[in-house]
């Protein structure tokens, strides 16, 4: 079996390099394309027999097919490339905003829909599966045992694709941005040093993230245990509670706008006026 990229910069660039670190692909089983040479010659001198090629090339000699482009190009890409996309090929979005169903409506492969995230690099955390109508049973087991090589797999309706992406591929960021906002408050109000306090937050970050993984604890529960009645760890819980009540509410309408313009602006672009797609 081969494994097509088209598109290797900082999401499709990931997801290549992570397949081959876990083992899950050999690098003789890779064809990818970049619009930049300089980019495919880095990783093919530091993956002995990766092949690279054009996007046709990707397209005829892949039996999956990773689009890792701006979803506004994926439109001139599938163009590109549509004449070799058979109903036995198998072609994976890894956008939020390029949906299932849209490619379906606009080539006759097999369809799916990965959404990764940072958590991958380190063969962990969640990708987000959408199935198409035309994949077997067959295909469903070879793309999660694939995607299980460098993650948790988790199946989501399109229609929760937006927040569910959010909160996997999004919340990396989100998180990290709050407990660097957390250790910059420390220091202004203690004076303890950056560095040190980064030391614990990284430290408890990753024992927290252990806790919930072994099943020890939930969410919930886990708030529950630290807070003894009557402690320090009430007090701040009761000042987040009142001063986050709407701040996600806010995020999350904030994205579900954006994701709303992406797709007005993805609709444009897969809009012909001699064949309107839906």
């Amino acid at each position: 079996m081969h494994i097509g990229f088209i598109g290797t910069g900082s999401m499709g660039g990931m997801l290549l390099e992570a397949f081959i670190e876990s083992g899950a692909i050999a690098p003789n089983q890779i064809i990818a394309s970049n619009r930049s040479p300089q980019k495919l010659a880095v990783l093919m001198q530091k993956h002995s027999g990766l092949h690279t090629g054009t996007n046709i090339h990707v397209a005829q000699k892949a039996d999956i097919i990773f689009l890792c482009v701006k979803p506004l190009e994926y439109r001139t890409v599938l163009d590109e490339i549509g004449a070799y996309l058979t109903p036995q090929k198998l072609v994976l979005s890894i956008t939020s905003s390029i949906g299932v169903k849209r490619l379906e409506a606009y080539s006759p492969a097999k369809i799916a829909r990965i959404i990764p995230s940072i958590t991958n690099t380190a063969h962990s955390g969640a990708s987000l599966v959408t199935f198409g109508s035309r994949l077997t049973p067959a295909d469903r087991m070879t793309l999660l045992k694939l995607i299980t090589a460098i993650s948790t797999p988790i199946e989501i309706e399109e229609e929760h694709t937006r927040i569910s992406s959010d909160i996997t591929s999004c919340g990396p960021a989100f998180f990290s941005f709050l407990m660097q906002r957390y250790i910059d408050c420390a220091v202004e109000e203690t004076g303890i040093l950056e560095e040190q306090a980064t030391e614990m937050m990284t430290a408890m970050v990753i024992g927290m993230g252990r806790l919930l993984e072994d099943g020890r604890y939930s969410l919930p529960s886990l708030q529950a245990k630290v807070c003894v009645p009557g402690g320090v760890t009430g007090i701040g819980l009761n000042v987040l509670d009142k001063e986050t009540k709407d701040t996600f509410n806010h995020l999350v309408q904030a994205t579900q706008r954006k994701f709303h313009t992406d797709l007005r602006d993805v609709q444009e672009q897969f809009t012909d006026k001699k064949n309107p797609l839906h």
